[in-house]
């Protein structure tokens, strides 16, 4: 089994980026495109992990069909990521529990830790995110990234997050996607066309993560201010 991996979060919540210190032979598998710098010493390795079909359902969930293994050949050696999007980075060290990760949100895991994706048939259609979460198994290090800071949230019983806010949460808990207000025909097509009034109802006890910020309120705020093309051209 692989030791844990000494790491460093650093310019955390609005910018953060991750640095870890791999021992000699010791391997790290990151989200293809999130490395910003390492040691020489260090050397990369692109595959799809789990195999070709595993590596599709990552390609179709918004993800990279391909998984960079980054080993620290015969001495210790330095890796710094950084996610695309600017926000924070959570550290969760697996043991036994599964963890469920919103689409994006993976950045890096300990090699002894399995990555598949988990389809979520109509649950993620009325999320307005994706059709898919990322489900974490195994033992070791995991981090996740968001956009804005993360909060962690201990849930006793029932929750109720807003779709475009969930980070991750572990896999002890049950959730269903819920129209907020009631279900009708006015509230059910706000939540398909437009992605608002849609909340998921945890239940159990487990772990549970969201982010301060949601990016579809950033894309709606910026849209306005797109550069169009005239008519004449």
């Amino acid at each position: 089994m692989q030791n844990k991996i000494a790491y460093q979060i650093e310019h955390s919540p609005s910018y953060a980026s991750l640095r870890l210190d791999l021992q000699p032979n010791q391997t790290v598998v990151v989200e293809s495109g999130a490395m910003a710098a390492m040691d020489s010493c260090i050397k990369m390795q692109s595959k799809m992990k789990g195999g070709l079909m595993k590596g599709v359902g990552r390609m179709l969930s918004g993800e990279s069909l391909f998984l960079s293994e980054f080993t620290a050949k015969n001495k210790p050696g330095q890796l710094f990521l950084s996610p695309g999007i600017p926000g924070d980075i959570q550290h969760y060290y697996l043991n036994g529990k599964g963890l469920m990760i919103q689409s994006s949100g993976f950045v890096a895991s300990g090699n002894e830790v399995n990555i598949d994706t988990n389809f979520q048939g109509f649950k993620g259609f009325f999320s307005g995110e994706s059709l898919f979460l990322i489900r974490a198994t195994g033992q070791g290090d995991i981090w996740l990234s968001s956009y804005g800071g993360i909060l962690e949230i201990p849930v006793e019983g029932d929750y109720v997050v807003d779709t475009g806010y969930i980070v991750a949460f572990e896999d002890t808990l049950d959730y269903n996607v819920e129209v907020i207000g009631g279900l009708s025909f006015k509230n059910l097509k706000t939540g398909i066309l437009g992605g608002e009034g849609l909340v998921c109802r945890f239940r159990g006890e487990g772990k549970l993560w969201i982010q301060s910020r949601q990016l579809v309120s950033l894309l709606n705020f910026l849209d306005p201010f797109r550069p169009l093309k005239s008519s004449g051209n």
